[in-house]
């Protein structure tokens, strides 16, 4: 009787080990602690005019930046990024969710995974990369940023938007209210540029408002990957959604 007994303590110190493990990985410690995702969005041509780097031919379509927890990262430094979980999704990754600035968009992906998907992998429909990264292709192709925008005659160019008419029309379509984020005006100007959008989900995945105090930057608590100038959540006023490098000439 006694390996018997034995297996049974052991199994059960075991257990209780990884248990306290994952709770401590991804619920004892308020850095881990996480209420909302977003989805995020970025206009590649303003990705490209943030940049030192030398960015030709940028996408003209909103690409996918990240799957983001609101306040937790690097939760699991242990999970290394491994692309072979994802070749199943690779084409969709590279056209939908590609680095702008480098023709490998495997540094990317791996720092998205890093830092963002060891957090939300909390959620057993998270806890992989490939449900991570599909799962973001699947808010992607679900919102459509680009067809609606097109449809509400939004769209890049010479023409400046005041930020309400952005922001009312995203609301009124998606009847919630996502956060919008601009490159603010260069030295003299008083236009500033669209940047990202996000939008808020629940962690059932529902889409709700993302309302976070004006004074709460981008680079806060968020995304360095690209080191771009600060990114803000824009100001009720000229809003510039650009065409092409060359911007405010």
């Amino acid at each position: 009787m006694k390996p018997v007994v034995l297996c049974i303590v052991g199994c059960f110190w075991l257990a209780h080990c990884c248990g306290s493990a994952t709770t401590m990985l991804f619920h004892g410690h308020q850095p881990h602690e996480w209420k909302k995702l977003y989805f995020v969005h970025h206009w590649p041509v303003t990705v490209c005019k943030m940049s030192e780097e030398d960015c030709k031919d940028p996408p003209m379509y909103w690409t996918i930046h990240g799957l983001w927890a609101d306040k937790a990262e690097h939760c699991n430094k242990t999970w290394h990024f491994n692309i072979s979980k994802i070749k199943d999704i690779l084409g969709d990754m590279k056209q939908y969710w590609p680095d702008v600035l480098h023709p490998n968009h495997t540094q990317f992906w791996k720092h998205e995974w890093d830092k963002h998907g060891t957090c939300v992998a909390m959620l057993e429909s998270l806890n992989s990369e490939k449900k991570y990264f599909s799962k973001a292709l699947e808010f992607y192709e679900k919102l459509d940023l680009n067809s609606y925008l097109l449809k509400m005659g939004i769209k890049p160019g010479s023409t400046y938007y005041q930020l309400a008419t952005i922001r009312d029309a995203l609301t009124s379509f998606y009847k919630v209210t996502p956060k919008i984020q601009c490159l603010p005006p260069e030295e003299g100007e008083e236009v500033q540029t669209i940047g990202q959008i996000k939008f808020c989900f629940t962690k059932e995945f529902n889409l709700i408002n993302c309302t976070e105090p004006k004074a709460i930057s981008y680079l806060a608590h968020e995304e360095r990957f690209f080191d771009p100038e600060e990114l803000s959540i824009c100001n009720d006023t000229l809003t510039y959604y650009p065409a092409q490098l060359q911007l405010h000439k």
